[in-house]
């Protein structure tokens, strides 16, 4: 049978109005910000503390994957789908993508199948320039900063050698991780070396995706960390008065996105920070708005159990103030054939033995939602190539273990494939009363929350902080932010810091080479193994199969 392309499917879609969506959240088209007839902003005046209250989060979350992706957001938008075709008032909170990703190996964020959100090509390039915003809103940073190093008085005689703030650019691109700048002579300022990040891992990302209004932001910028004077006195971008030119350039980015599923439910997309390298969920803003305005929320989290779900319990629920109510765990047979030792190009070959031997991975992240406190449902996301043995054994062996798990159609079937998934998802939400487990109290050391995440999360044996770590230690206590969560940068192929150790390592060490502060962010950065926060393209980078016609349509995004 010949499946149609997630690109063909969102163009042959019939997409209704965005002022129609909006109504079904009560939303006046006078409170429309519109970007055409399919996409809007929405003003941060919509949140409803009463509302908000009242609503159920559903955090989705995965195994670890493998490197083409388990199907997260596929499953969260056909979750909607199905708790919508069951009477539930549900809207699905997403994050907006990245363009490194959508022109390299992974492709865009936007679902797939019969399971997406939708304008997708413009979701998945450009959207409505929020990440253009933020761009412009960090590399002002940056310029502000290089313009008072070079002032003639002396400016806040900051020294360059400590400064690390890097400006950033929204696409792969290694040769631009490491740079000297200020070459010229006097007319190119004073020399030194930086780089660049990916717009995904940068601060302002994590402050947009963590502040509450325009007030927030404006503060949180004005924490930012620059560096220190020769007299060693931390310098902060509030030092530099750039808190209010930096929010200004946010004036728009701030605002949450309102766009459509396929089967024309709503879908707020705000934010991007990478769940690797970042905390890996949406804004606070976008999330707490979904929830006064439906009655249920569905929001994923970057990559597994191990990093984006447990940044967003640690990180983002302790800072927004918010609890899922239930989580889901998107579990493939192929991830599972993938831990247990089959090479990439034989996962669509059956092969039993490979997935018993990889179920030890699932089963860790089974465990660690129990970490967190809160009832999950495994959601088994199907691909044409499972079998039904290998359904059913991974059916029979969950029950074994007393975890509900629910197959899922949502990339074939929609919301009608996600029905039996949406009736266990809203059971569990519906009859959990309490609030999540942090993994570690913000009070402990920096030391301490690390080791504590590596130890009780990813099964290491224990933690090496390594010289420069060390050092970064003395100047996290310097300037007094001992008391923030860590947002541990790692790779998201395996618990380990080594991609390569697959399934459910033992006896490990995870080894933290550096630590970064995003004191505007509020958290700490350990960086782990040689994760990059400016990856590569690959051999063969996705872009190279796309294009578009003279009369605007686009071919090869996915």
């Amino acid at each position: 049978m010949a499946f149609k392309s997630d690109l063909e499917i969102a163009q042959a879609a019939r997409l209704k109005p965005i002022k129609e969506i909006a109504s079904r959240l009560s939303i006046a088209e006078s409170d429309l910000e519109l970007y055409g007839n399919y996409k809007a902003k929405l003003p941060l005046k919509l949140f409803n503390e009463n509302g908000y209250k009242k609503s159920k989060l559903i955090l989705v979350t995965a195994m670890t994957p493998t490197p083409a992706g388990e199907g997260k957001t596929t499953t969260s938008i056909g979750l909607c789908e199905g708790m919508n075709k069951i009477g539930k008032k549900t809207t699905v909170v997403l994050r907006e993508p990245s363009l490194g990703p959508v022109f390299g190996m992974k492709g865009g964020a936007a679902g797939g199948g019969y399971s997406q959100v939708v304008p997708m090509e413009d979701i998945n390039l450009h959207f409505t320039g929020d990440f253009a915003a933020v761009e412009k809103a960090n590399n002002l940073l940056a310029a502000l900063i290089d313009n008072d190093i070079q002032k003639p008085d002396g400016g806040l005689k900051i020294d360059p050698r400590t400064v690390e703030w890097k400006r950033v650019m929204d696409m792969n691109d290694r040769a631009l991780r490491n740079l000297i700048t200020g070459l010229g002579g006097k007319n190119g300022g004073m020399i030194r070396e930086t780089g660049f990040n990916i717009t995904a891992a940068s601060e302002i990302m994590a402050i947009l995706c963590l502040a509450k209004d325009m007030n927030d932001l404006k503060e949180k910028i004005g924490n930012i960390y620059v560096g220190d004077t020769y007299g060693g006195k931390a310098v902060f971008a509030r030092d530099l008065k750039a808190q209010g030119a930096v929010a200004l350039l946010l004036k728009d980015a701030i605002k949450p996105n309102l766009v459509q599923t396929l089967e024309g439910n709503p879908a707020i997309i705000h934010g991007g920070p990478f769940g690797n390298i970042a905390q890996g969920a949406n804004s606070i803003i976008a999330t707490r708005m979904g929830m006064s305005l439906s009655d249920y929320v569905v929001t994923e989290a970057g990559f597994g159990s191990d990093l984006g779900a447990e940044k967003f319990i640690d990180i983002v629920c302790g800072y927004g103030g918010f609890s899922p109510h239930a989580m889901v765990l998107v579990a493939t047979i192929r991830a599972l054939k993938y831990h247990g030792g089959v090479p990439r190009e034989e996962l669509t070959k059956p092969n039993l033995k490979a997935l018993e031997a990889g179920f030890v991975n699932l089963e860790k992240h089974i465990e660690n939602t129990k970490i967190f406190g809160v009832p999950a449902v495994i959601s088994l996301n199907k691909f044409i190539s499972d079998t039904d043995e290998e359904i059913k054994w991974v059916i029979n062996k969950c029950e074994e273990l007393g975890v509900d798990i629910a197959l899922s159609e949502g990339w074939e079937k929609g919301g009608a494939g996600m029905v039996d998934l949406a009736k266990k998802v809203t059971e569990a939400a519906d009859s959990f009363h309490g609030k999540y487990w942090p993994v570690y109290d913000w009070k402990a050391s920096i030391e301490e929350k690390v080791r504590t995440v590596a130890v009780k999360i990813y099964g290491a044996k224990d933690v090496e902080f390594l010289p420069k770590a060390k050092q970064n230690l003395k100047r996290i206590d310097r300037i007094g932010l001992n008391g923030v969560p860590v947002c541990i940068a790692k790779t998201q192929n395996s618990f380990s810091d080594d991609a390569k150790k697959l399934g459910r390592p033992k006896d490990f060490i995870i080894t933290v080479r550096e630590i970064e502060v995003a004191a505007g962010a509020g958290f700490v950065i350990p960086i782990t193994g040689d994760i990059l926060r400016m990856p590569g393209l690959p051999v063969v980078p996705a872009a190279l199969a796309m294009d578009i016609d003279n009369e605007g349509r686009i071919i090869g995004l996915s």
